[in-house]
């Protein structure tokens, strides 16, 4: 498993990165620059020292015939050396190559002037080698004319490089110093900036650390910047999340073992009885069995509820049909309505729900099973499904006699049936936590004529798909 990286380190390797190689850049681009300048500025000297020659020479002849004579002591060259760091050398020669004064192992120069020299005479200057050392050659073609003839001199001057070099390298080093200074300065201007900026989320993990177990309580940060907010309210979200499934398992463990207490304690009874011989034994499995019965029912039912939250808490839902559903439920419960001899009767129209199939199925069964088991024998039971463009309303309409108010409102709380001995109280509770899943509302409410009673109607409010 790889180690996450630091946000610390990823922003100062962000950022110090490509600043030291616009640095790095920049920092050649300067040494070359300066480079250019200073062979600009020693350039110059070289053209001086070449004319300084040029004053000392003289001519007999013309033109092609024409003698060139030099006399030019070194000494003349020593203005031009600085501190003795560097060499000059010269050589004097005629347009043919011919010699006149200076130092013959010299290269000779083959080259042609520029269309555009950088000064106002006819000058070259170039790189070159002499006694295995790099020098700089300036050639400047120099016309020469007295009263005893006229011609043209090719003077060479040469200069090693250290004073060039060693200029260049100052130059570099002070700009490395500045560099690195700024590099420095940049440097422990990000560890703060990012120190500072990262404060907030070591806050954070620092109160998320400190909290005891099982503290869901929201995040409170209001000094954290914007960029954080998103990161804390999808934690908040998620804690309200937690928090809310952790509810529900308390509250799922504590009815389970409140409620399953009592079947069991009388099941152990039972056996005992059977077991004394108090009840003949085919009466004594008979309560039994029906002891089993009721708390499998219970197990179901509250297993059934918290299947309800689960479900909930999936992302994906798709979209099934009410209609299909309801029709399909009233199927299968139709031997309890032959029991019951009710006249059924049931209407729908098209319903697409965005809901998973088993909780339609769920909310269906309960809500037929318990109309089916408090309708009077005998009586109409009627369930429609009607729907717009934007609900599906379920109606389940009986001839019973109806609830009080009171009891209308205590029978979607878990645990609360009506009659204790035919029922575990969890029917309508699931129903309502199913309908509150989907984004609906369910109602009990007497269906009343003339100030009488006429039976009991139970309603259904879901949203539809495509709405």
């Amino acid at each position: 498993m790889t180690r996450p990286q630091s946000l610390r380190r990823q922003l100062l390797v962000g950022i110090l990165l490509p600043t030291l190689l616009f640095v790095g850049v920049n920092t050649y681009s300067l040494h070359r620059q300066a480079l250019a300048a200073l062979h600009t500025a020693y350039d110059r000297t070289l053209l001086a020292s070449a004319k300084t020659i040029s004053e000392q020479l003289d001519v007999r002849g013309w033109d092609d015939m024409a003698e060139l004579r030099a006399i030019v002591p070194y000494a003349a060259l020593e203005a031009f050396e600085a501190d003795n760091q560097s060499r000059m050398f010269y050589r004097v020669s005629n347009l043919r190559g011919d010699l006149v004064s200076g130092f013959a192992e010299l290269p000779a120069w083959h080259g042609t002037i520029p269309q555009r020299p950088p000064y106002a005479a006819l000058v070259d200057f170039y790189d070159d080698r002499f006694r295995d050392q790099p020098v700089r050659v300036a050639v400047l073609l120099q016309p020469v004319a007295s009263s005893e003839g006229r011609g043209m001199a090719v003077i060479q001057v040469a200069e090693t490089l250290e004073l060039r070099e060693a200029a260049a390298l100052q130059i570099l080093h002070t700009t490395l110093a500045r560099q690195a200074l700024l590099l420095a300065l940049i440097a422990g201007i990000v560890v703060l900036v990012v120190q500072r900026a990262t404060q907030p989320v070591r806050q954070l993990s620092s109160d998320l650390q400190a909290r005891t177990e099982g503290d869901l309580a929201p995040l409170a940060a209001p000094a954290a910047p914007r960029e954080l907010q998103p990161l804390i309210d999808a934690t908040n979200a998620v804690m309200q999340r937690l928090s809310r499934l952790l509810a529900h398992q308390q509250r799922f463990v504590r009815d389970a073992s409140h409620q399953l207490r009592t079947p069991l304690a009388v099941l152990k009874t039972q056996v005992q009885s059977a077991l004394r011989g108090d009840l003949p034994p085919t009466q004594a499995l008979r309560e039994i069995g029906d002891t089993v019965d009721r708390a499998t029912q219970l197990a179901n039912q509250m297993l059934a509820l918290a299947k309800v939250e689960q479900l909930r808490q999936q992302g994906e839902v798709p979209v099934t049909r009410l209609d299909t559903v309801l029709r399909e439920m009233a199927l299968e419960l139709s031997p309890l309505i032959a029991q019951g001899d009710l006249d059924f009767g049931i209407t729908t129209d098209t319903a697409p729900i965005r809901a998973h199939e088993w909780m339609l199925r769920e909310l269906c069964r309960n809500l037929l099973h318990n109309a089916i088991r408090h309708a009077p024998p005998g009586t109409e039971l009627a369930v429609t499904l009607h729907s717009d463009d934007h609900e599906a309303v379920l109606t389940l309409a009986d001839a019973g006699p109806g609830i009080d108010e009171e009891l209308a409102a205590r029978l979607f709380q878990p645990f609360s049936a009506g009659d204790v001995r035919t029922g575990s109280g969890l029917g309508l509770a699931i129903c309502q936590e199913i309908v509150h899943a989907l984004g609906g509302s369910i109602t009990l409410a007497n269906r009343q004529a003339d100030g009488r009673v006429l039976g009991l109607d139970a309603v259904v409010r879901l949203p539809l798909a495509d709405a």
